[in-house]
């Protein structure tokens, strides 16, 4: 696999995965921590997942800037991975939960998440610029897309593993402590704090039998009030555990980068030495200047489009896992290893990284045969194809929706009403596979099309501007937590349809143009 690409692609790739590890620990079980630990509604809940999402892209801007100014590519990224170690090490400090100050906690908590996002802004896009100069030699450029394929591959082998290590973790301190897991008592015992004996009978006689089914030495609960803060206290404190095996991810992708280091290019040796063999006429710099225009169009052109598959994409760490924990027969998934059990609606945060692992070396050798029978489809036409994959994940999802009712009419329902439509796990796995195809053909080739038509001398920054466009995207993820909450559940996933199809159209539309950009950089 790596015979015809740069020595440095394997050490870029496994420091990588290391880094995507310990932060998919995290994202598996976020949205449900923050939830858990502070008793926050969906929707305010969804105001602090977008805010830290965006801010990890947006700050991958500041980071390529500073790399770009400096040319010390490598020592942004070291100090991104030391800078994230500190974050997760903020975020996993146990504290008590109900929380003593709501002010204080989550203040901490968000400062933690703050500095874990400044650490990826440094890391994710400089990194990335250095596998794209890698391919700037001649001798690899032709396979740049496969390259970048690979790297988003490897990537996702930690992104696998991830949700099984946070979901054992969590589970084995609840059984530690004479607790089994159930994805509704969480909710449920912060809704009894809030209100009490006044909880509607449906919600109160649900707790109750959750409780009792979730004590394991199958002592009945008679004091709900003692339950209910011991459980979220346990319950959390086997988050914040969790969030220690990132550190430990790490320290890892650390000593990978530092081993593998000299692999890597060096940006500013590069730039001196081409300045040296070649001075540039007062011609050419004004025919740079245009083109150096007009690549920056396209670029920013196909910035705004995927800044709509990423508002769709990323629900999967928001609503998605929202309606897998509340719509989802969880109870077909449980993998007992003794020490600990698998499971949980974070589950399915390893499905979408599965599929890019299996299905990467399907999509290069399908577009490899394209490729040999010159009629592989250019990078714009993959994204605007993609575009239209993910809006089918979405169709696919409505569908298997129209039966099921609101969230509001939900948690009115008893537990055997509940149960009734409960649907089969199947259905999160097939649209994972959808937006997983959909991802194939837009995220790893959006890197390679970014890499190749960015100016040489604003890599970093380029990079960092696809992941601001993201990060544009992910402030927008809160919307998906309004809509969960507010409107049927089928008309919530419509507007992702409708978000991701207008990108598709749009995209279609500039096609042309951004194709004879693509051949003019590649001549250049």
């Amino acid at each position: 696999m790596f015979k015809q690409h740069p020595k440095g692609l394997l050490a870029a790739a496994m420091a990588n995965m290391g880094e995507r590890f310990g932060f998919y620990i995290m994202m598996a079980i976020l949205t449900l921590f923050i939830s858990a630990k502070f008793g926050l509604s969906e929707t305010t809940t969804g105001y602090i997942y977008s805010a830290f999402y965006a801010s990890i892209y947006l700050l991958a801007l500041v980071g390529g800037v500073i790399a770009d100014r400096t040319k010390n590519y490598k020592g942004t990224i070291l100090f991104g991975l030391i800078l994230m170690a500190v974050g997760y090490l903020l975020i996993s400090i146990p504290t008590p939960t109900p929380v003593p100050n709501f002010g204080l906690y989550l203040t901490l908590t968000c400062l933690g998440l703050l500095v874990i996002a400044f650490g990826n802004g440094l890391f994710k896009g400089n990194l990335q610029a250095l596998v794209g100069q890698m391919y700037d030699n001649n001798e690899f450029s032709d396979r740049r897309d496969f390259g970048f394929q690979i790297f988003y591959m490897f990537i996702n082998i930690g992104g696998f593993f991830a949700p099984f290590i946070a979901i054992g973790v969590r589970n084995w301190w609840l059984k530690v402590n004479n607790f089994d897991y159930n994805a509704s008592l969480p909710e449920l015992c912060h809704k009894y704090l809030a209100e009490g004996a006044n909880m509607n009978s449906e919600s109160l006689a649900r707790l109750q039998d959750y409780a009792n089914a979730a004590v394991l030495n199958k002592v009945p609960v008679t004091d709900l009030s003692a339950f209910v803060n011991n459980y979220l206290d346990v319950f959390n404190r086997g988050f914040q555990y969790a969030f220690m095996a990132a550190i430990v991810a790490m320290v890892i992708s650390l000593v990978i980068f530092l081993v593998n280091k000299n692999k890597f290019p060096d940006p500013s040796k590069k730039a001196v030495a081409k300045g040296e063999e070649h001075k540039i006429t007062r011609e050419e710099v004004q025919m740079s200047a245009n083109e150096i225009k007009q690549r920056i169009y396209a670029l920013f052109a196909v910035f705004g489009v995927v800044i709509f598959f990423w508002l769709s994409f990323h629900q999967n760490g928001y609503s998605l896992t929202l309606f897998a924990r509340d719509y989802v027969d969880l109870s077909v998934i449980n993998i007992d290893l003794g020490f600990t059990s698998i499971k949980g609606a974070e589950i399915f945060q390893s499905v979408n990284p599965f599929f890019v692992v299996t299905l990467t070396p399907f999509i290069m050798w399908f577009f490899g045969t394209l490729k040999r029978k010159r009629i592989e489809p250019s990078t714009p036409m993959k994204i605007a194809i993609g575009m239209g994959i993910a809006a089918l994940a979405y169709i696919f999802l409505m569908i298997f929706s129209f039966v099921l009712p609101s969230k509001e009419v939900l948690n009115t329902m008893s537990e055997t009403q509940i149960s009734a439509i409960r649907v089969t796990p199947w259905i999160m796995v097939i649209l994972y596979f959808i937006l997983t195809v959909a991802e194939l053909f837009i995220s790893p080739l959006g890197l390679s099309f970014v890499s190749k038509v960015a100016p040489p001398h604003l890599q970093g920054l380029m990079q960092g501007a696809w992941l601001a466009a993201t990060a544009v995207g992910n402030s927008l993820l809160f919307i998906g937590g309004i809509l969960y909450t507010t409107v049927p559940i089928w008309a919530c996933w419509l507007v992702f349809v409708g978000a991701t199809a207008a990108s598709m159209i749009v995209m279609l539309s500039m096609v042309r143009w951004l194709e004879r950009v693509t051949l003019s950089a590649s001549k250049a």
